[in-house]
């Protein structure tokens, strides 16, 4: 262990002298509070030290200590359900030394030490190991089953395994690699700027669905793929992957707040624990790790939250598990980086943000995908990361989301606008897109239906050509339109208000499953040929639009879905009749 002793202290910047046998990245204890830090820089015995806790107090000549290890998370049964600050200590444990004041230098293990979890091995005595390999199970939760794995890079012939009840800490498993044998237990630890090794990345040919029209119909997901949410303040970013977090068909949900207001991550820690999983009917908190690092706290830690929320996310992804990861908001993360490469006097980019921080976005958001974890048997596991961006006054043109859209796949553009008139998701259509549309078509078609890829450009040339008549009618008025023409603009508010909008709080629209959606679209479009065709026969405008079936078509979204079928059909044979009535009373 190296030790040195403080030379000077710059908010969460403390430079150390006395370093020289100290390395990048390590994990130091700063002053005899003993604050944790982390060496980003060293120039000959200098080091340069972020500190992750409130420095104010500190004078130089006190001791720093290198722990001569980097910044790890421990990995393993007691994850589930846990609330973590930004640097995995367990906010719980915290709260029982110190009160409802976060006190500096608290040393408390991420993983509770005393608790025991029934081991169940899945492997016997004498059989050949290798890293990633899985040795046996925990039930951490009624829903997820926590698989113990041989940690990477450890491989030979197991020679003892037992079964029973362990903390984290108790040796499980003995693994005689040749050399030496290697004890596993429960838990294992894992650097969190590493991202976790694979045996392979796969395509992002499979869609994450979410059960919201917007993203499922319109900006499609793939699992393992990543997504930016950027929007002003009240766009509803926080609603939207609340949202996403509850229906997306993820195994695993890790919410990172990173630097959000306080009052936003209490609703977080408030809600969860109370919203019913609709996937298992259990607690929504049985298949979710929060980390919750509020603006209040240091902001140094708010970079180790990122890190520390993707290596979790990366272990469960190596289970086999499909894991969504929220991370609320990646500007803020920004913000501490700035802060940082301000004390460390580097020569700033745009807007005072550090010149690397394209690079590390691109670090962190690269550690999503679709894999083959490591290990003999074949597990496909998927780590999906959304990213919310928080542009000042929802300027999307500044630094940090300018670098995110060059690195993420999907952009969902929220639109000040659009939240104003009460239209929630307030994901723009014309300004959002996805790149993963082309890889998901194939899957679209062959397990939804031929039509999908079809029925969804329709709708989008639809809403494009309403933007440009809706230019016109602000000049000349809605009669100098065509019938054609009105017939598209009707037939896109019916597309906006009946299928774009969704309630987010009604127990029905909440979820849309693709099968629902699927009817909702041919019905919003049928009306559009249908009325199209009538129009031709001599049809009127005025009447067709208020026909008593649009309100059939728009109240289609509250059947539920066991219904879907039988309902569509109703509703197309009164379209059907309707228009053919409202031709012939026209032709009389």
């Amino acid at each position: 262990m190296s030790s040195g002793t403080i030379l000077k202290v710059s908010g969460p910047l403390v430079i150390a002298e006395g370093m020289r046998s100290a390395n990048m990245f390590d994990v130091v204890r700063v002053s005899r509070q003993r604050l944790i830090g982390e060496i980003i820089e060293m120039h000959g015995d200098k080091a340069s030290i972020q500190v992750y806790e409130e420095t104010s107090g500190l004078g130089t000549g006190e001791p720093v200590e290198s722990t001569g290890e980097p910044m790890s998370v421990e990995l393993g049964p007691g994850l589930i359900g846990s609330i973590f600050d930004g640097i995995q200590r367990p906010l719980d444990d915290i709260k029982r030394i110190s009160g409802n004041n976060l006190s500096r230098g608290i040393d408390v293990p991420s993983l509770k030490r005393d608790r025991k979890w029934p081991f169940q091995p899945v492997l016997k005595a004498g059989a050949e190991v290798v890293g990633g390999d899985i040795l046996g199970t925990v039930q951490e939760t009624d829903v997820v089953l926590h698989k113990i794995m041989v940690p990477p890079g450890v491989s030979g012939r197991l020679v003892k395994i037992e079964k029973g009840e362990f903390t984290v800490t108790d040796t499980v498993a003995v693994v005689d690699t040749g050399k030496s044998e290697v004890k596993i237990s429960l838990m294992q630890k894992w650097p969190v700027r590493k991202g976790r090794p694979y045996s392979q990345k796969l395509p992002p040919v499979k869609p994450l669905i979410t059960g919201q029209r917007v993203v499922d119909c319109l900006f499609p997901i793939a699992k393992g793929g990543v997504a930016a949410i950027p929007g002003p303040f009240g766009s509803g970013k926080t609603v939207t992957q609340h949202q996403l977090a509850k229906w997306a068909e993820a195994d695993i949900v890790v919410y990172i707040g990173c630097g959000e207001r306080g009052n936003e991550m209490t609703d977080v820690l408030l809600e969860f624990p109370e919203l019913i999983d609709p996937h298992t009917g259990k607690s929504l908190m049985e298949r979710t790790v929060l980390i919750a690092n509020t603006s209040d706290m240091p902001v140094a830690a708010r970079e180790a939250s990122i890190y520390t929320g993707i290596t979790i996310a990366e272990y469960f992804r190596d289970m086999g598990y499909s894991v969504a990861l929220m991370a609320d908001s990646t500007s803020r993360w920004a913000e501490a980086l700035r802060e940082m490469s301000g004390r460390l006097e580097e020569m700033p980019g745009e807007e005072g943000y550090p010149a690397y921080l394209g690079s590390r976005l691109a670090q962190f958001y690269e550690r999503a995908g679709r894999v083959i974890s490591l290990g003999s048997d074949e597990r496909e596991g998927a780590l999906s990361v959304i990213g919310a961006v928080s542009p000042p006054g929802g300027d999307i043109s500044e630094p940090v989301s300018q670098a995110t859209l060059r690195i993420v796949k999907v952009f969902w553009g929220l639109d000040a606008g659009l939240a104003y008139k009460r239209h929630f998701p307030a994901i723009n259509w014309l300004t959002s897109y996805s790149l993963y549309v082309d890889l998901l078509s194939k899957w679209f078609t062959d397990n939804v239906s031929p039509e999908w890829m079809e029925l969804r450009t329709k709708m989008m040339r639809l809403l494009q050509d309403e933007a440009e008549l809706e230019e016109i009618v602000k000049l000349v008025g809605i009669d100098a339109l065509s019938s054609e023409d009105r017939l598209k603009l009707e037939t896109s508010r019916s597309i906006r208000e009946d299928f774009l909008h969704q309630l987010a709080f009604h127990e029905i629209d909440t979820y849309t499953s693709l099968n629902k959606q699927l009817h909702m679209i041919k019905l919003i479009l049928a009306f559009y040929d249908i009325a199209a065709e009538a129009l031709r026969l001599g049809g009127d405008i005025e009447k067709i639009s208020s026909l008593p079936v649009r309100e059939s078509i728009g109240r289609f979204k509250y059947i539920k879905e066991e219904n879907v079928s039988a309902e569509f059909d109703r509703v197309m044979s009164e379209l059907v009749a309707q228009m053919q009535s409202s031709i012939v009373k026209e032709s009389l």
